[in-house]
């Protein structure tokens, strides 16, 4: 049967056609069941992950095979029954078995996530297969096509960039393509009917929320935030340095904002220049700054301009990769990338599980690591 010569059959026919090729070989592959069938392979990966939710094979890297030669391959649990009563798989995935991991960055952040992907990946049996796009890729779904094509990948965790239409790109093929997946530190929902897909975040405005009080506990009424233009965070930090100066009765007199370049742009040192002249002009005695090398470089600019840090200006940088080894060690606002990592591995794996539980959306809270450069408002 080719595409050219033939209509595409209809889903019920290709279930037959396909059921049919297992219990004469006891196998069958994605490559041969695309030429006899004349469809895509993502078609019949979906058609044979529909089919090992009805427990009828069980899917091996590269097609399936018989669920009854498939030795331990699932196991009943009657405490955890899908609506029409049959108990819900267990994923016990064997050697091949991957899930396909996609982040914008393999240094600066995500490397935290990430070990703890690999962490609870290992506590279930399953490998990651890892790949990197960046934040300047304009189009992550074919990356994500590869993984689920050419790796045979059984759920996708991704990160897509928050600009643009590209969320909304990459949420739409996810929907599309039937793979089981989780988006990690990103939140997107489908059109028309905003239906929300799976994620695991940092709580990232509760993060800037509990800075601000921290300060504000140590008599600082003045507070700026400064912000990374090019980090998807920034959007989030702001919020919660918002709603503290809210809290607080904050006014736009006692506090600023400036979103600073990449700090390797030739424009960045002037922006530091600007940040410490308007937190001197204003008499700003505190900051928010994300993130640990741009909190460390207004430190180093202050201090080089005779301010004591934290005497005349306390600092908290947002993320602590790096922020303990500046002199003085910055108190941080520190996200729970480990356990960000764990949570979104161990989500698509109750979905794989169970295809009909419901969506869930998780927010794990970060921690305020309080260091040497924050102390009290001098009076």
């Amino acid at each position: 049967m080719t595409q050219e010569s033939q209509r595409s059959p209809l889903p019920a026919e290709r279930h037959s056609h396909l059921l049919a090729a297992l219990e004469r070989d006891g196998v069958v592959r994605v490559a041969d069941l695309t030429t006899e069938l004349g469809v895509t392979p993502v078609t019949v990966r979906r058609d044979i992950a529909r089919l090992e939710r009805e427990g009828r094979l069980v899917r091996v890297h590269g097609g399936a095979v018989a669920a009854a030669a498939h030795d331990g391959a699932r196991d009943e649990e009657p405490d955890d029954r899908h609506p029409a009563g049959r108990s819900a798989p267990v994923v016990t995935p064997g050697a091949d078995a991957a899930i396909g991991v996609l982040v914008p960055s393999l240094d600066y952040y995500w490397p935290g996530v990430v070990r703890g992907m690999e962490a609870e990946a290992r506590r279930h049996g399953l490998r990651i297969v890892l790949r990197g796009s960046s934040y300047d890729t304009a189009d992550e779904r074919p990356a994500l096509r590869r993984l689920v094509e050419a790796d045979g990948v059984r759920g996708i965790i991704c990160a897509p960039r928050i600009d643009g239409t590209t969320v909304h790109d990459v949420a739409k093929w996810l929907w599309a393509s039937d793979v089981p997946h989780v988006l990690v530190e990103r939140e997107a929902a489908r059109a028309p009917h905003r239906d929300a897909l799976e994620s695991v975040v940092s709580d990232h405005a509760l993060g800037a929320l509990m800075a601000v009080h921290h300060l504000a506990d140590l008599g600082h009424r003045r507070v700026g935030l400064v912000l990374s233009r090019e980090s998807p965070t920034s959007r989030k930090v702001a919020a919660g340095w918002r709603a503290a100066c809210s809290d607080l009765g904050l006014t736009s007199a006692e506090h600023f904002e400036r979103l600073a370049p990449d700090r390797n742009r030739p424009e960045f040192s002037g922006v530091v220049d600007e940040v410490v002249n308007t937190a001197l002009g204003s008499g700003t005695t505190a900051l928010l700054v994300h993130s640990d090398p741009e909190a460390s470089a207004v430190a180093q600019r202050a201090m080089d301009r005779g301010l004591s840090v934290p005497g005349d200006l306390s600092i908290v940088a947002y993320d602590d990769e790096v922020a303990n080894l500046f002199s003085p060690a910055m108190t941080a606002v520190r996200p729970p990338r480990d356990a960000v990592g764990h949570a979104a591995v161990d989500l698509l794996v109750k979905r794989l599980a169970d295809p009909s539980r419901p969506v869930h959306r998780m927010a794990i809270s970060p921690r305020l690591m309080v260091r040497e450069s924050t102390g009290p408002v001098r009076r």
